[in-house]
């Protein structure tokens, strides 16, 4: 993409901001550029926050129902899946699924609640319940 052909149409999404993106200059070198977005950035990036709250609704109505913890809800509050959150805390998938589990949390050390909490902003306290 050719300097003269980045987006900027504008953005919601990001605000005021703007985010950088790679284009070849007049010379045919790779610089950096300014962008304010495009629509299609914002239509993307509104159907992935939709998605993170159906998520969220669907493990809200799980939690309450006593078929998952209330740490699902959180994970996906906090536009993160299973696999950012391993990522994040350093806890195998596996063992985070399994934490979901409502017979397992409420018996997890405060040392993993707190790798939690901090991974997702949240208190500890906050992180056993929903809001």
């Amino acid at each position: 993409m050719d300097i003269e052909s980045v987006p900027q149409e504008g953005n919601r999404t990001l605000g005021r901001h703007r985010k950088a993106i790679y284009a070849r200059d007049a010379d045919g070198r790779m610089v950096i550029v300014a962008s304010r977005g495009s629509e299609v950035d914002e239509a993307v990036t509104m159907q992935a926050i939709e998605r993170m709250n159906m998520l969220a609704e669907g493990a809200k109505t799980r939690v309450l129902t006593g078929i998952t913890a209330p740490l699902e809800y959180w994970m996906y509050v906090k536009r993160m899946d299973v696999a950012l959150l391993s990522q994040t805390t350093g806890f195998w998938q596996w063992r985070i699924r399994r934490h979901f589990r409502p017979d397992i949390f409420p018996g997890l050390p405060h040392k993993i609640l707190g790798r939690y909490a901090e991974a997702l902003g949240v208190s500890v306290e906050q992180l056993g319940k929903l809001p």
